[in-house]
């Protein structure tokens, strides 16, 4: 299967008083055709700046980025408004996310008035047809993101992120604003969408048990730069790197036979401003030595399982 989204190096920063943030530093991955890739990592940890850079909302620092083979790191205006149609994002906050003074007719058919040259009837029976795929009864087409609950809400960013046939879309914690009950609709949804369409993911969540319920393959972040990455089914199974078994320690069971030990992490959270060469996690890792702290590299340590840790063998028997 071939990869439709290919990243080397990323880097994204920002300025601020005391010097650089490195929000995004140093991340590879790819993303292969069909798939979804689940990102994870605590507040702060940059995965939606990543998602963010990916699509071009933000510019990227360095590294490269290649859409279905082609460098996308650079694009001028006429590259990125085409480039835009193939790839989409649904943000976090389905109220923040539209605009309350357009009715949900406007909402959907504003990419498509925007991009095509659609006639008002054309774009009317798109509208109705993209609602009808996201499950929004059609006679809400004249009512406002405030008379919607949530869920609906955010079936209307998905009919807007579906407006224009993307392939790839960029999921920016799509479910956490959302109830129990009501995030199992969404993540279905999403799933149903992906069979039928043919679409990639980058589903980014702090929630590992809704990233074990969508991905395919998963990355964890922690201080802008990737710890660990392998197939799903591997990282629950046989997690590495200590930062990842604190995640999945924090994961509540019903299961009064199999409770797991929480894994409590004790120190300082490392500034992202000026960060330096050594491992960000180092001062929170009871493994940590100076070694750890002068600098760590992303190794394959299993067959397609990758650890960003020095003591990885050593901390787990390999």
């Amino acid at each position: 299967m071939a990869a439709l989204i290919e990243v080397k190096n990323l880097q994204k920063y920002f300025k601020s008083a005391g010097g650089q943030v490195h929000a995004v530093d140093g991340v590879s991955f790819t993303i292969e055709k069909g798939e979804t890739l689940g990102l994870v990592g605590e507040s702060g940890c940059g995965k939606s700046t990543l998602g963010r850079t990916l699509i071009h909302l933000n510019e990227p620092t360095g590294g490269e980025m290649f859409y279905d083979g082609r460098d996308v790191t650079r694009l001028n205006t006429r590259q990125l408004t085409e480039f835009r149609k193939d790839v989409q994002m649904i943000f976090q906050d389905p109220f923040s996310s539209l605009d309350p003074r357009q009715t949900i007719q406007d909402i959907i058919e504003e990419p498509m008035r925007l991009a095509t040259r659609m006639s008002k009837s054309e774009l009317k029976e798109k509208t109705i047809e993209l609602m009808d795929t996201v499950g929004i009864e059609k006679r809400l087409r004249q009512s406002y993101p405030h008379e919607l609950d949530g869920g609906r809400r955010q079936r209307v960013g998905i009919a807007r992120a579906l407006a224009l046939d993307p392939k790839f879309i960029v999921c920016d914690e799509p479910v956490s604003a959302l109830d129990v009950s009501i995030q199992a609709q969404i993540l279905n949804l999403l799933m149903d969408l992906q069979e039928t369409r043919g679409l990639t993911y980058l589903f980014i969540t702090h929630d590992m048990s809704v990233v074990k319920h969508i991905s395919n393959h998963i990355c964890v972040m922690y201080l802008g730069q990737m710890v660990e990455k392998s197939e799903k089914e591997e990282l629950f199974d046989k997690p590495l790197h200590p930062y990842t078994k604190a995640l999945l320690s924090a994961i509540p069971t019903t299961d009064i036979h199999h409770q797991k030990q929480r894994i409590l992490l004790k120190g300082e959270i490392k500034s992202a401003i000026n960060p330096g060469p050594g491992c960000r996690f180092a001062s929170r890792c009871p493994y940590a030595t100076e070694e750890c702290r002068q600098g760590v590299q992303l190794k394959e340590v299993l067959p397609n399982h990758f650890v960003a840790c020095n003591k990885v063998e050593e901390i787990n028997g390999l």
